[in-house]
């Protein structure tokens, strides 16, 4: 009965889909017959998805089978057998090259594996059922750098969402792209989402707006595109062109700007539903939480995809609520575990075999030829939806500070900083990122090694000898080995930097590619430039 619906439903979504395809001079019946189509895909998958948690166990090995040559030896058992763990993944950025959307792939979607067109459609459906009017026609700004080529948005089968042009995404330079989106942006007044690729580049881009109001609501008025370093003079006419003089939108913005930036985002686009963030976990939650605070006061945040290794593996269907939490979906990868704390003898579990509250790092097979990879992310267990486990990502194991062996983990050393900035009068932690000494080389001198901290602070422009020792008591008093490690002197003192209002967004910008923020530097050059930047 159900292949048969599928069938009926496919043929539908895919003449659907056709028909809009083929009215280019009708966007508005365009967009709402591919938001049909998109709708009845979405239900159909959602439908699919929950029978294939009521057999997880079932549902892998059928996974494992479409990523294993053919005339492999069959089953679970038998490839763990046969291929050891493997070496960490290659590191991916989330979010592909924009495909275009054919009827055909829908149908495939129905009953094939695509996660990257499955993910989408799940993420227009949850949209859409929490916020009713999230899905209007060019009511989605975008703003995602990636250099070279557009990065396919969050809801990219719908492409008629989004005011924001797919070149301007794709300049050479990170600061310049984010500028012409918001300019966009600032363009459409009845937004109903605001979407960003990582919360780091909504930050940014709501820092330029802080720092270039004037400028913005000038070019607002004008229809103009204002030449700015990394915006090529023949990009810059074909965006331009796109423009149109707005004076009473620029006297809109110069008033809410003049009121203060408390609550901007609403107050200059008033419909506003929600922000969506495709990076919302981890310590990328700092930016988050600073937006929230300020900028974004009184919105909700929505953070739809989990991606490892430049793989999607799982989607968030709760919009509402605050903390994000993801559905690993059984059929877009083969996924193992290792239980958290690390055993002598590491053996994997299956998705199937987790426990509610525990810890795991990911061990995942996602593309054929490249087996068992260790995808570096740990992921807490905090339910599960039919067999399905939910789960929320912890820490990054690559972002683990260590110089003699002790092993400080990306967010517990987040803790510990915010504890010490809590000591400072008056201080807000902007940003912040870590370096271990032997990077320094001969730099760092004749003393035992130690951790050098670089922070942007909002409220406080220098610190005593006294407030920098706060985050070296505060690790000691957190993490024992790291206070056995300084009784014994075989850790040096940790070294605090306080750095420059932008220095943040110039690191982002000199990482080159749209990846979550690093918190342990690892290349000379960043290490070099975030030296540059240091004040007190």
């Amino acid at each position: 009965m159900l292949p048969a619906v599928a069938v009926a439903v496919a043929v539908a979504v895919a003449v659907a889909v056709a028909v809009a395809v083929a009215l280019p001079a009708a966007p508005a019946l365009r967009h709402r017959l591919s938001r049909s189509a998109l709708r009845r895909a979405a239900g159909w998958y959602r439908r699919r998805l929950e029978l294939l948690g009521s057999e997880v166990r079932l549902s892998q090995e059928r996974r494992l089978r479409r990523l294993l040559p053919a005339g492999t030896e069959r089953g679970s058992e038998a490839f763990r057998e046969r291929h050891p763990l493997g070496q960490s993944c290659p590191e991916g950025a989330p979010g592909g090259q924009v495909p275009p959307l054919r009827p055909w792939a829908l149908l495939r979607s129905c009953w094939g594996t695509d996660p990257p067109l499955q993910g989408s459609l799940l993420y227009l459906d949850a949209l859409r059922t929490a916020f009713p009017q999230a899905l209007a026609p060019r009511g989605t700004a975008l703003l995602s750098w990636a250099p070279g080529r557009p990065r396919a948005p969050a809801g990219w089968p719908l492409p008629t969402l989004y005011c924001t042009p797919a070149e301007a995404g794709a300049l050479p330079s990170r600061a310049a792209a984010l500028r012409v989106q918001l300019l966009f942006a600032l363009q459409a007044r009845a937004l109903r989402v605001l979407e960003a690729g990582l919360a780091a580049e909504l930050h940014d881009a709501l820092a330029a707006l802080r720092a270039g109001w004037p400028e913005l609501a000038q070019d607002l008025a004008l229809g103009r595109l204002s030449p700015q370093p990394g915006l090529p003079e023949d990009a810059r006419g074909r965006l331009q062109a796109l423009l149109v003089p707005d004076a009473a939108r620029a006297a809109e913005l110069r008033a809410e700007c003049a009121r203060g930036f408390e609550g901007i985002v609403q107050r200059l686009w008033p419909q506003l539903d929600v922000v969506v963030v495709g990076t919302a976990h981890g310590t990328e939650q700092l930016y988050c939480d600073a937006l929230r605070q300020a900028d974004c006061k009184g919105l909700p945040f929505y953070c739809p995809f989990y991606w490892a290794a430049g793989a999607l593996l799982g989607v968030n269907l709760w919009p509402e609520e605050p903390a994000p939490r993801f559905l690993l979906c059984p059929d877009w990868a083969f996924y193992e575990f290792l239980p958290c704390p690390a055993e002598e003898e590491p053996r994997t579990v299956l998705l199937g075999e987790l426990w509610e509250g525990r810890e795991y790092g990911l061990v995942l097979t996602a593309w054929p030829g490249e087996y068992r990879c260790r995808a570096g992310e740990v992921l807490r267990v905090t339910g599960f939806h039919k067999q399905c486990p939910v789960v929320e990502p912890v820490r990054r194991e690559s972002q683990a500070l260590s110089v003699r062996g002790e092993s400080i983990p990306e967010e517990r050393f987040y803790r510990s900083l915010c504890r010490a900035v809590g000591m400072w009068p008056g201080a807000r932690l902007v940003d912040y990122v870590c370096v271990e000494s032997a990077l320094l080389g001969a730099s760092s001198g004749a003393c035992a090694p130690h951790y050098e901290v670089f922070v942007e602070l909002r409220g406080l422009r220098d610190l005593s000898e006294g407030q920098r020792y706060k985050l070296d008591q505060c690790l000691q008093e957190d993490f024992p080995i790291y206070k056995s490690f300084r009784f014994k002197g075989s850790i040096g003192p940790l070294r605090l930097h306080l750095v420059g209002v932008g220095a943040f967004a110039r690191l982002r910008e000199a990482l080159g590619s749209p990846l979550p923020m690093p918190r342990v530097l690892r290349e000379e050059r960043l290490l070099q430039l975030i030296q540059s930047t240091v004040i007190s």
